[in-house]
C-alpha cells in the first residue's frame, strides 16, 4: 500500500512540475499560497477569477489503486520457502515439510539454517530423532554451521531417550563453542520433572546453574521445579523456591502453583508453610480451595493448635456451599484446646448444637486430654462454663462429659460424681456416655454400690444401656468378691442381642480360676463360640492355675 502510494505521488509530482514550467501565472500562484502578510479577503478576491484549469485545488485527490505494482518485485524463492516453512513449523506438519524439501530439490533452490530448523522443528514435535540427525548431516554437508536453535530442536526429539542422548547434544554444543541459554536449560529441566521420571534433584541443579550464569528462570519451568517438589513431599522446599521465584521477578506463579504447594504442606501436617499458602491462596488471591483441602488444613491446624486458621477454614467451608458437619468442627475443638482457648471450644460445642450437628465424645476428647492435664484444668473449667451461661450461651452436655472422664482419669471419682450432679444447674441431661464415664470410675474404686445407684438413675431417665455399659457392670462386678451378677448381667446383655467382647470373656475366666471356680470353662466355651481365641497370656494363666507369670530377671 506505502509503495503504490509513493509511486503514483512520484508520478504526479513530476507531472506537476512540468505544468508549472509552462505557465506564466505560476509566479503569481505561490505568493497568494503561502504569503502571511495578505489578508482572507485579498486571498479570496485573488482567487476568485480563477478558472477550473487552476493548479491548486480544493478537493483531495483521487488514486487508482495499481495492482501489478507489487508483481514487478516478486520475492525470491528461497525467501518463500522461508515464510512456507515457519508455517509448516508452526503448525507441526512434518510431512509437508518433507513435500516442501522435495519441491525444493526440484526446483533446484538450497535451504539455508531457517529453513532447516524449521524442518528440525516438526520432526522434533513427533520425536523423529534418526531422520533429525539426517538433518543435521545434510546441513553440515551444505556447509552450513547449526546454531543454538538446531541443538535445542536435537534435545527435543530426544526427550523421550535415555539421558546419554541430551549429554552428547550438549557435548556438541560446547564442541561449536555454543553456550546454553534459557531455553536449553528449560528444555533440560522439562525433559526431568516429567512424570516418568520426576528428578527433582537434576531440576534444582539446572535452577542453580542458571543464577550462577545470570540467566532468567522462565514462569513455567518455575512452576514445574515447584510442582514437582510439592508433588514429592517436599513442601518447604517448595513454599521457598515459590517465594524467591516472586521475590527476584516481576510476574506472578498462577493459583494452581500455590495450590500445590498448600495440598503438600497440609498433607504431611507441616504448620508454617499451610498457614502461609493459606494466606496466599485464600487472602491475597482469593481462591477458595475444595472441601477435600481444607479438611486436610484442618487437621494439619488441629495438630499444631493453629485455631486462627482453624476458624478461617470453618468460615471458607461456608463459603465455599459445603454443609458442615461434626468432622468438620472435631478438629476446630482440637486447635482451640492446643492453643488453650478452653472457653472458644467450649462455645464450639454449643455452636454445633445449634446448627444441628450433635458433637460426640470423640469431639471433646480435645477437652478431655486438656483438663486431665491437672486438676486445676478441672475446677478452672467451671468457671468457663460459668461465664459461658452468664453470656447466655447453652452449655452442652459433651462439655460436662468431658469433665467427669478428665475428674475420672485423675483417680477423683468424687469430683466426678460432683461434675455428674451439676446437670440440672446447666439445664442439660446425661446420656449414656455420662454414666459409661462414671461406672469406668466405680471399677476403679471397686465401688459396687455406686454403680447399681448409677444404673437405677440410668433406667429413670429412660436412657437405654449399650454395650459398653454392660461390659463395664460386668467388670465391676467381678471386682467383689461375690461376682455371681456377673453371669446375670452377661445373659441379660446377650439378650439384648449384643455380643460380648473378648475382654469381658477373658475377666470372667481369669476371675473363676482365681477363685477356683469351674465355670470358667462355660465362658471359655463362649469365649470360642463368638469366634475369639485364646491369647497367649489367658492361655498361660489357665494352664499356671491363675498364677500370674513373672518375667525372668
Amino acid at each position: 500500500m506505502l509503495a503504490s502510494t509513493s509511486r503514483n505521488s512520484l508520478k504526479r509530482v513530476s507531472r506537476k512540475a512540468a505544468l508549472w514550467s509552462s505557465q506564466s501565472e505560476c509566479t503569481r500562484v505561490l505568493p497568494v499560497t503561502f504569503s502571511r502578510c495578505q489578508s482572507t479577503k485579498q486571498v479570496a478576491a485573488k482567487s476568485a477569477p480563477r478558472s477550473s484549469s487552476s493548479t491548486i485545488r480544493n478537493k483531495p485527490w483521487s488514486f487508482v489503486p495499481d495492482q501489478t505494482f507489487q508483481g514487478t518485485a516478486r520475492s525470491s524463492a528461497i525467501a518463500r520457502y522461508q515464510f512456507r516453512s515457519t508455517g509448516i513449523a508452526n503448525s507441526k506438519k512434518s510431512v509437508e515439510a518433507l513435500r516442501m524439501c522435495r519441491e525444493m530439490k526440484k526446483e533446484g533452490v538450497k535451504p539455508d539454517i531457517i529453513i532447516y530448523n524449521n524442518l528440525l522443528a516438526c520432526l522434533a514435535e513427533d520425536c523423529q530423532v534418526l531422520e533429525a540427525w539426517a538433518v543435521v548431516e545434510d546441513m553440515n554437508s551444505m556447509g552450513i554451521a547449526p546454531d543454538r536453535n538446531t541443538f535445542h530442536h536435537l534435545m527435543h526429539a530426544s526427550r523421550r531417550l535415555q539421558s546419554a542422548a541430551m549429554w552428547d547434544i550438549l557435548e556438541k554444543m560446547d564442541a561449536e563453542n555454543i553456550s546454553p541459554n534459557e531455553q536449553t536449560f528449560q528444555l533440560m529441566i522439562q525433559r526431568f520433572t516429567t512424570p516418568e521420571r520426576k528428578n527433582l534433584e537434576f531440576a534444582l541443579q539446572c535452577v542453580y546453574e542458571m543464577g550462577t550464569r545470570g540467566l532468567v528462570l522462565e514462569l513455567t519451568i518455575a512452576q514445574d521445579v515447584i510442582g514437582l517438589a510439592a508433588e514429592l513431599g517436599f513442601p518447604r522446599l517448595a513454599l521457598d523456591l515459590a517465594e524467591n521465584f516472586e521475590a527476584t521477578s516481576v510476574r506472578r506463579l498462577s493459583p494452581e502453583t500455590w495450590m500445590k504447594c498448600l495440598a503438600s504442606s497440609a498433607e504431611i501436617l507441616y504448620a508454617e508453610g499451610a498457614q502461609r499458602c493459606w494466606e496466599k491462596v485464600v487472602g491475597d488471591l482469593n481462591v477458595t480451595p475444595d472441601e477435600g483441602l481444607c479438611l486436610d488444613v484442618l487437621h494439619t491446624a488441629a495438630r499444631h493448635g493453629l485455631s486462627d486458621l482453624a476458624t478461617d477454614v470453618i468460615r471458607v467451608l461456608r463459603i465455599l456451599g459445603a454443609d458442615w458437619q461434626e468432622h468438620h468442627f472435631a478438629p476446630l475443638v482440637e486447635a482451640l484446646c492446643k492453643a488453650g482457648k478452653l472457653k472458644d471450644a467450649f462455645g464450639t460445642l454449643d455452636l454445633m448444637r445449634s446448627s444441628n450437628i450433635f458433637p460426640t465424645a470423640v469431639t471433646a476428647r480435645p477437652i478431655y486430654d486438656f483438663l486431665k492435664q491437672d486438676i486445676d484444668k478441672v475446677d478452672g473449667a467451671w468457671a468457663l462454663l460459668d461465664t459461658l451461661r452468664s453470656e447466655g450461651k447453652t452449655i452442652d452436655r459433651t462439655a460436662i462429659n468431658a469433665i467427669i472422664r478428665a475428674a475420672i482419669s485423675l483417680s477423683d471419682l468424687q469430683r466426678a460424681v460432683g461434675a455428674y450432679k451439676a446437670f440440672p444447674d446447666y439445664k442439660c441431661v446425661p446420656d449414656i456416655d455420662t454414666f459409661n464415664s462414671l461406672l469406668s470410675g466405680c471399677i476403679v474404686a471397686s465401688h459396687r454400690e455406686l454403680g447399681n445407684r448409677l444404673l437405677l438413675e440410668l433406667k429413670e431417665l429412660g436412657i437405654k444401656p449399650d454395650a459398653t455399659t454392660y461390659e463395664r457392670i460386668i467388670v465391676l462386678c467381678l471386682t467383689q468378691a461375690t461376682y455371681e451378677d456377673a453371669f446375670f448381667y452377661l445373659e441379660e446383655m446377650k439378650a439384648q442381642k449384643f455380643v460380648p467382647p473378648r475382654s469381658v470373656y477373658d475377666a470372667i475366666i481369669r476371675t473363676c480360676i482365681a477363685a477356683g471356680d469351674s465355670r470358667y470353662t462355660l465362658a471359655l466355651d463362649e469365649l470360642k463360640q463368638c469366634g475369639y481365641t485364646v491369647s497367649n497370656s489367658l492361655q498361660t494363666f489357665i494352664d499356671s492355675g491363675g498364677r500370674e507369670s513373672k518375667p525372668r530377671s
